[in-house]
């Protein structure tokens, strides 16, 4: 019981860190990619259109890697990466205090992640199904 008490809620918290990515991260820059490049410049940015397609793709893929549990530690490593520049660079809440909730927000993602990394996809992902001997 306890076990699949476990199995239950790291695979629920990976799932809705991939969803994370994948929907709010991926899809609403692709469905507002002007927005967001509106925003990236506000904050100063450079290369917006380079750094936005790169961000899309990570997002993208490594969100939906992290929800089926596929390469989860690399994967969780590098959204961690790209949390953490995001942060500093775009929720620069030492300048503007509004963004102090977002910046704070973002540490615990990156945390939850940092911890994904560390420990993997858990019991119910396509690693452990591929790490299974046959």
């Amino acid at each position: 019981m306890l076990k699949n008490f476990e199995l239950l809620c790291s695979t629920s918290g990976r799932v809705i860190l991939g969803l994370y990515f994948f929907g709010p991260g991926a899809l609403l820059k692709i469905l507002d990619m002007e927005g967001t490049s509106a925003y990236m410049a506000s904050q100063g940015m450079v290369f917006i259109s380079f750094f936005l397609i790169l961000t899309i793709a990570i997002q993208l893929f490594g969100g939906l890697a992290v929800v089926i549990g596929y390469k989860v530690k690399p994967v969780a490593f590098v959204l961690a990466g790209l949390t953490l520049v995001i942060n500093v660079v775009m929720h620069d809440f030492w300048n503007v205090p509004d963004q102090t909730q977002n910046f704070v927000k973002n540490m615990g993602i990156f945390a939850g992640l940092l911890v994904l990394a560390g420990l993997g996809g858990g019991g119910w992902s396509v690693d452990s199904r591929l790490a299974k001997p046959k």
